[in-house]
């Protein structure tokens, strides 16, 4: 597989991704790097970022690290836990790695830090893995 043309794919494979301003950082079999600065649109009403953010990132990374198996997949399950909280201007980390690769069910642990390393959540996504294979 061509990870840079996943790379390239990943990044620009959806509009809400996009306008969430995930940059996908690094992807290797099993696993991936996205990142995502926290700014204004992104605070929930006690100006905190807001858990939708933190578990966006998180799926994106899920589902980056999903795809270097080489076929489509949708989440059929996933869990986050929420740790610490996210100000503006932090840039978050999320690190996505595989705990199961299976024929059908693959399962990927992610954790979301800030740009100091404190661990802000954690979760376990689960993906049904499709017959067709991702077309690059």
């Amino acid at each position: 597989m061509d990870f840079e043309k996943l790379k390239a794919f990943r990044q620009n494979c959806s509009r809400f991704t996009e306008r969430m301003g995930i940059t996908v950082e690094e992807i290797r079999p099993g696993y991936s790097r996205v990142s995502k600065s926290i700014g204004e649109d992104d605070l929930n009403p006690i100006g905190r970022a807001h858990g939708g953010v933190y578990f966006t990132l998180a799926d994106h990374a899920a589902g980056t690290a999903m795809a270097t198996c080489g076929y489509l997949a949708v989440t059929v399950n996933a869990t986050y836990n929420y740790f610490r909280s996210a100000n503006p201007g932090d840039q978050l980390t999320a690190e996505a790695q595989e705990v199961k690769a299976g024929k059908t069910l693959c399962v990927f642990d992610v954790r979301v830090t800030d740009q100091n390393g404190a661990l802000l959540g954690s979760g376990t996504f689960t993906f049904y893995r499709l017959e067709e294979k991702l077309d690059l």
